[in-house]
């Protein structure tokens, strides 16, 4: 786990925000066709977002290569999730670290 990625990956709002919806799929995008526990697609997070999918793309690859989402890929469509155990992991790094 390398705290810096992740940090840096959660210093930034949108990303902030995004892994707030994934916490709470069913919440936030109700009209989901897929099961949540396959994720979210990442055309649902670009409307929901309102910026274009290029940009909510490369928060949500940042997000991975901190490995704080992981993805699927279905035909065409991309599922994003959080990874709550690498959430979990962080927790208890930081209260025994920091």
């Amino acid at each position: 786990m390398n705290h810096l990625e992740i940090f840096k990956a959660l210093s930034n709002p949108t990303r902030l925000q995004i892994l707030s919806w994934l916490k709470t799929p069913e919440k936030y995008f109700p009209d989901q066709l897929e099961p949540f526990s396959t994720g979210i697609c990442v055309g649902q997070i670009q409307r929901k977002s309102g910026m274009t999918q290029s940009t909510i793309s490369e928060n949500l690859s940042v997000m991975q290569r901190a490995g704080l989402v992981t993805s699927i890929r279905k035909g065409q469509w991309t599922y994003y999730k959080r990874n709550e155990e690498i959430f979990t992991k962080l927790s208890l790094s930081v209260a025994s670290e920091i």
